[in-house]
């Protein structure tokens, strides 16, 4: 097996894994490559509790549709998450147990009617009761019948089927590729026709949104370790008892080895109160955690307001959609205004006291500082931990080098000198992309054996030495008049 010490002039020329650790450091430097963001939706319309991929707005509306009546807000907010930039966005519908798909019977054409054929719309929610249904002959073969089916007046589908078999219906309808909405169900044969009906509605559809609670969003975050993303957001809930759980959620999993960023935000109310910056600050004392960022106000998009909770979508897409050795400090947005502008000395207090901003300079609207809602920092932790960006480096670090180890190293590789020689030389490497890519300093890193430590035969201790870089935040000036 290839191992050993190599230079970027001394290249090793044996087989090895130095690729593996290559690829890594190549993913984490480009912008948007490690940009996975989960969160908890509400809809009247998706799968309920499964998780969906979202790379794009059409996705969306497909999934989920655009309505956000009575309580729904998956479209603007997984929207806000991909225009911060997330390369991904992990959708998971929220529902309270009451959740029903509409549906309706059909008869067939008996002397006493029979119901034979059950229409379900395909996912629980109040979407379901816009559909309408139209059964008739159809126009071209006597022999056929067609369904139609209707969201309020738009037409959604014709299915063609046979017209004297209920099973045939139902397997037409369930066969058809561009049937995306109902489900149908043989409950009889009957006398094998089905009777012609027009425009007759599903009903009883309920999005299963009105009983959602604390213990629904707890559910859903023990579902969520079983992903793999970078930032979570709250979809716009501001309410500090789920906050709390978050934080303690978000604390534990870290310390388990997931480095996980939860973005959390406040209410509206309190985003534009008197004591709009206690507020704001008074929740980064509470989170005081490398791993939460806090958003203190929110912003203005065409017509609509959105509040610092309902922003930690953009927020969090901002944050992973950047690459490794960029920052959200200064990063422009696209929004028109915030909802409250901070004075000058408000915004110290907010850089001050873990407070994620965005600000308006009189020209645009851009983030404050990349700072998360770490205040009191503890022992062996320095300013550095405070920044989003040195959070992001050594999360990131930390899941390549634990990923590749655990698919080309552990239970692979003999724990020889050679062996150990290969897995120094890999992660080197590793660090000098990052190095290159000015992620870390490129004097000074190094990976070698722990000699603190007197390892079991099975066991390797590494001990690793680099120097983040950071990106200029504040330039110091001074003009002498001669």
């Amino acid at each position: 097996m290839a191992g050993g010490t190599w230079s970027s002039t001394d290249k090793p020329v044996l087989p090895g894994f130095y690729m593996a650790f290559r690829a890594a450091a190549s993913a984490a430097i480009q912008s948007g490559s490690r940009g996975v963001v989960i969160a908890p939706v509400h809809s009247h319309w998706g799968p309920v509790k499964q998780f969906v991929e979202i790379t794009r707005e059409a996705d969306i509306a497909e999934v989920f549709t655009r309505s956000e009546a009575s309580g729904a807000n998956a479209y603007s907010t997984l929207k806000l998450a991909l225009l911060g930039g997330a390369r991904k966005v992990i959708a998971y519908r929220l529902a309270d147990g009451n959740e029903k798909a509409a549906t309706i019977t059909l008869s067939d054409t008996g002397t006493t009617p029979v119901n034979v054929l059950k229409l379900d719309a395909k996912y629980p929610g109040a979407r379901g009761n816009a559909f309408k249904v139209t059964v008739q002959v159809n126009p071209v073969d006597a022999g056929k019948k067609d369904l139609k089916l209707f969201e309020g007046t738009t037409l959604l589908r014709t299915i063609t089927f046979t017209g004297a078999s209920i099973q045939a219906a139902a397997a037409e309808i369930n066969g058809d590729s561009g049937n995306e909405w109902i489900v149908a169900t043989k409950v009889a044969e009957g006398n094998g026709i089905l009777t012609n009906v027009s425009g007759i509605s599903l009903a009883g559809g309920d999005s299963g949104i009105a009983g959602i609670v604390n213990a629904n969003y707890a559910a859903a975050l023990t579902d969520f370790e079983t992903q793999e993303f970078n930032v979570l957001y709250l979809d716009g809930v501001s309410d500090p008892a789920l906050q709390a759980s978050v934080v303690s959620w978000t604390n534990r999993i870290r310390e388990e080895g997931k480095g996980v960023i939860a973005v959390l935000g406040g209410s509206s109310t309190d985003d534009v109160a008197s004591d709009a910056v206690s507020k704001a600050t008074l929740r980064s004392t509470i989170f005081n955690s490398e791993g939460i960022v806090n958003v203190g106000t929110g912003a203005k998009l065409g017509d609509i307001s959105y509040s610092s909770a309902q922003l930690t979508a953009y927020v969090a897409g901002l944050i992973a959609g950047q690459g490794l050795n960029e920052s959200t400090t200064y990063a422009p947005s696209p929004f028109e205004d915030v909802t409250r502008r901070w004075s000058r000395s408000e915004q110290e207090q907010a850089a001050r006291n873990g407070v994620f901003l965005l600000i308006h300079d009189g020209r645009q609207v851009k983030a404050l500082r990349g700072i998360n809602s770490l205040v009191a920092l503890p022992e062996g932790k320095t300013n550095s931990w405070k920044k989003i960006r040195t959070i992001r480096v050594m999360d990131s670090i930390n899941s390549d080098l634990q990923r590749t180890a655990e698919d080309f190293y552990i239970g692979k590789v003999n724990n020889s000198e050679e062996g150990r020689l290969a897995l120094i030389g890999a992660c080197k490497q590793y660090l000098q992309s990052l190095a290159q890519a000015g992620i870390i300093e490129t004097e000074g890193y190094d990976v070698y054996s722990d000699p603190d430590f007197t390892p079991e035969p099975d066991q390797v201790f590494l001990k690793w030495e680099a120097r983040l870089t950071d990106v200029m935040e504040q330039i110091f000036s001074t003009f002498i008049v001669r």
